[in-house]
């Protein structure tokens, strides 16, 4: 299911999506899958600030997300896409990491489900573990134990490699990793291989409009797989 293609569901009822971190590596590349697809009648963003992007079927409701439960006339929904995320150095504490990763993710997440959202699919980490003793691994791993209890008909749950893309944000350490592990990709496992945000954009629509019954974890290796088989797809 390639990017410049459009797609459709075997739902003969157009979705309406709703999306939170479209301004991130994979949430730009979400949201312009969203409005190349047949499958989606309507595509409603949350956002802090402007996007430059417009199409007929776009909406952005600008947001507060510390506020998100105060929102008037949340948007009604089916499918909900959520790249919420930030680092430790970016956020300026554990606890406004905390704030972002998970509890924006979770109040999302309940506040569509009470509007009728019936699937949902979110961006997590490679190592998320609600036991890890690392702390951005626990965060995640919490992250995607409360989602998957909300009671969804249907959560996809993506655990990318190191991301591929231009970021708008500078983030040292990823740079020095990709520097290190994109020119030997060949040989490293497709689960810990580096991935382009577009793959995992690609791979959340499909798994997302597949609507499996049940909370599904995909790891990086699947995601890999899941282009990688689909490269010629048109």
């Amino acid at each position: 299911m390639p990017s410049d293609s459009r797609t459709s569901n075997a739902d003969p009822r157009p979705r309406r999506a709703l999306l939170a971190g479209a301004s991130g590596l994979v949430g730009s590349a979400l949201l312009k899958m969203l409005l190349n697809s047949d499958a989606y009648s309507s595509v409603c963003v949350l956002a802090r600030r402007e996007l430059p992007l417009s199409d007929p079927r776009l909406s952005l409701r600008l947001v507060d997300f510390d506020d998100l439960e105060e929102l008037p006339d949340f948007p009604a929904v089916d499918d909900v896409y959520c790249c919420l995320g930030t680092t430790i150095r970016a956020a300026g504490s554990r606890a406004a990491f905390r704030r972002v990763d998970l509890d924006y993710v979770a109040e999302l997440s309940r506040t569509a489900q009470r509007e009728g959202a019936t699937r949902l699919a979110v961006v997590s980490a490679m190592g998320a573990d609600s036991r890890s003793k690392v702390f951005y691994n626990r965060v995640k791993g919490d992250m995607e134990t409360v989602v998957c209890a909300l009671g969804y008909e249907s959560v996809t749950i993506v655990r990318p490699s190191l991301l591929v893309g231009d970021r708008t944000e500078r983030r040292t350490g990823e740079r020095i990793a990709l520097a290190i592990a994109q020119p030997i990709s060949a040989l490293i496992p497709g689960r810990y291989r580096p991935i382009a945000a577009s793959a995992v954009a690609r791979a959340m629509v499909h798994f997302q409009l597949e609507g499996r019954p049940g909370p599904r974890v995909v790891e990086s290796g699947r995601l890999q797989h899941f282009v990688e088989s689909n490269a010629g797809a048109r």
